[in-house]
């Protein structure tokens, strides 16, 4: 290329991390008015925050934009009609955040493993009561979903002695050989109940679509262990959230620990607030010291790419919404 392509930076904040961009042509704005002048010169649009809809007029006023990338993983609430049909491509932040939810499951399935909501009670209650804990090593961990985060899971999983399945759309072609050294078994979508009942934990992670919303209901908890805990660091519809209050009154399952939930932020009124036995992360699992540093280095590395005509990374299958 003979310059650097012309970058749409959509922002509905002043994020300090945009001003990375400064070494490369673009602008900043918060609405499509903002992007009118430079809008028909622009090659690529970075969806760094903001609505699906001023992503949608923003494309639609920049015919010559041939990427977009989202600063995000998950990608349910950002697709239109005419992204998906158009030949521009799509990537978006997978890998990125991926480490610091692994380290949130596995987070979780300590919590409960070792009963540590017990332990600040009674040390809130100054109480000397001692009781059993679990060991992790030996148990059986299932992961729904088995992307970047899903092996994220699994390797920390791994590490600590649990044995870990995975539920995957497409599982490796050597299947039932165990080509994978952190899977001791994969499911397809069709065994997800079969997997289910196998398992101690299971870790919701894959993305949302019109398959996977509300994939985990009233039949997948009836095929839980009542011990088993459920953990959620996919996307909150995926989990029927009546559903799961059901299985927790009913005691088909032992409890849960979530990053995402149908409804964002809860209502002060959700009864979800009062279960002891739920661990709440206010959809904040991955938000380190460095998140938004890393999402934007891989803005820049991947815009690198797209300078060189090098093949980009994460590219998504629009159509599949992922």
């Amino acid at each position: 290329m003979s310059q650097q392509p012309f970058v749409l930076a959509i922002s509905t904040d002043d994020d300090p991390q945009l001003d990375q961009l400064r070494a490369i042509p673009h602008v900043v704005g918060r609405d499509s008015a903002a992007f009118a002048d430079a809008a028909p010169r622009a090659e690529a649009i970075l969806h760094w925050a903001g609505p699906r809809d001023v992503l949608r007029r923003v494309f639609l006023t920049a015919p010559n934009v041939r990427w977009v990338h989202s600063r995000a993983a998950g990608l349910d609430n950002l697709l239109f009609p005419e992204l998906v049909s158009s030949p521009a491509v799509l990537t978006n932040g997978t890998g990125v955040f991926s480490a610091s939810l692994g380290e949130f499951a596995l987070a979780a399935i300590l919590f409960f493993a070792k009963d540590f909501a017990r332990m600040r009670h009674n040390q809130r209650a100054r109480r000397w009561e001692q009781f059993d804990v679990e060991e992790i090593a030996g148990q059986t961990a299932g992961i729904v979903g088995y992307g970047d985060i899903g092996r994220a899971v699994a390797a920390r999983a791994h590490a600590l002695g649990i044995h870990v399945l995975a539920l995957k759309r497409h599982p490796p072609a050597e299947y039932g050989s165990h080509p994978d050294p952190l899977i001791e078994k994969f499911f397809t979508p069709d065994r997800l109940l079969a997997m289910l009942a196998e398992c101690d934990y299971v870790i919701v992670a894959v993305p949302l679509t019109a398959e996977t919303h509300h994939m985990i209901s009233d039949q997948a908890f009836s095929a839980m262990k009542p011990t088993a805990v459920l953990v959620n660091v996919g996307r909150g519809p995926v989990v029927d959230q009546a559903a799961l209050l059901r299985a927790l009154d009913e005691k088909k399952i032992r409890g849960a620990g979530l990053d995402v939930f149908e409804q964002e932020p809860i209502p002060h009124d959700d009864p979800i607030w009062g279960y002891e036995n739920v661990l709440i992360s206010p959809h904040c699992a991955d938000h380190t010291r460095d998140w938004l540093n890393n999402a934007m280095r891989f803005f820049l590395a991947q815009y690198e790419r797209f300078t060189k005509d090098e093949p980009l990374q994460n590219i998504v299958r629009k159509h599949l919404g992922y």
